[in-house]
């Protein structure tokens, strides 16, 4: 567990001791978001968890997972935000699917167990972590692709598939986070295209491309605006709600 103190002076959310967490930290996004949370100083302590880490985090181990929600926890402080800010769309091996010709087994279920599964694993271990009372956001990188609605060009079956199954899981939870912690929310973000590895093969497809600070600051400027009424939701980087 990388822990990593912002020298700046604490910011409002810092009052009650608020601790921040991202999911894949080593990630160039979850790498972006670290840095911005830090620049904020809005959070006493910002924690990057990631499979490179100590302890290490992957989503495929749900063994890993609680043990990372139990250290978080002995840490004895609130903890105020987590953003999941992991996700798998394309490996060495593995390209997303043009056609139905291209659909593999074992492909469509590593979109699933990275992009649906891991992130509900992460929602099973740490919401019950997020505090009673006061606001707190549970937040994961799901994408625009998800969107059944929006879906008007096909393709990318296996990416879209899991990022709509993670939009759904992230609905069910809100449901049922509500009712524990009304002050708590559970929400769905697209960051856009953003300047890393996982979009890298696609940045000539006429795509605005943005950097991962600005990606980040977005993202952090979407969440802070969020009310405990917006929780369930799927919201684009800037503030809109997308269709599910």
């Amino acid at each position: 567990m990388t822990a990593q103190q912002d020298p700046a002076q604490p910011g409002p959310e810092a009052a009650d001791g608020g601790l921040a967490v991202v999911v894949g930290a080593s990630g160039g996004m979850g790498a972006a978001l670290v840095r911005q949370l830090q620049r904020q100083g809005r959070h006493v302590r910002v924690i990057g968890l990631s499979r490179r880490g100590q302890p290490p985090l992957d989503l495929q181990d749900e063994s890993q997972i609680r043990h990372c929600a139990d250290r978080i926890a002995a840490t004895g402080l609130p903890l105020r935000l987590v953003i999941d800010a992991t996700g798998f769309l394309h490996d060495t091996q593995r390209q997303p699917e043009k056609s139905w010709q291209q659909l593999d087994a074992a492909h469509l279920l590593h979109n699933f167990a990275v992009n649906a599964v891991g992130p509900a694993l992460l929602m099973k271990h740490f919401l019950p972590r997020l505090p009673r009372t006061g606001r707190a956001v549970f937040a994961t990188l799901s994408a625009k692709v998800g969107s059944i609605g929006d879906n008007r060009l096909g393709g990318w079956y296996g990416y879209r598939a899991s990022k709509a199954a993670l939009n759904q899981l992230v609905r069910t939870a809100a449901v049922e986070l509500r009712r524990q912690r009304p002050q708590a929310l559970c929400v769905a973000l697209h960051p856009g295209t953003v300047d890393t590895a996982l979009s890298a093969p696609f940045a000539r497809s006429g795509l605005a491309v943005v950097g991962t600070d600005e990606a980040a600051a977005r993202l952090l400027t979407v969440i802070e605006g969020l009310g405990p009424n917006d929780s369930g939701g799927f919201f684009h980087h800037d503030g809109s709600p997308l269709p599910w």
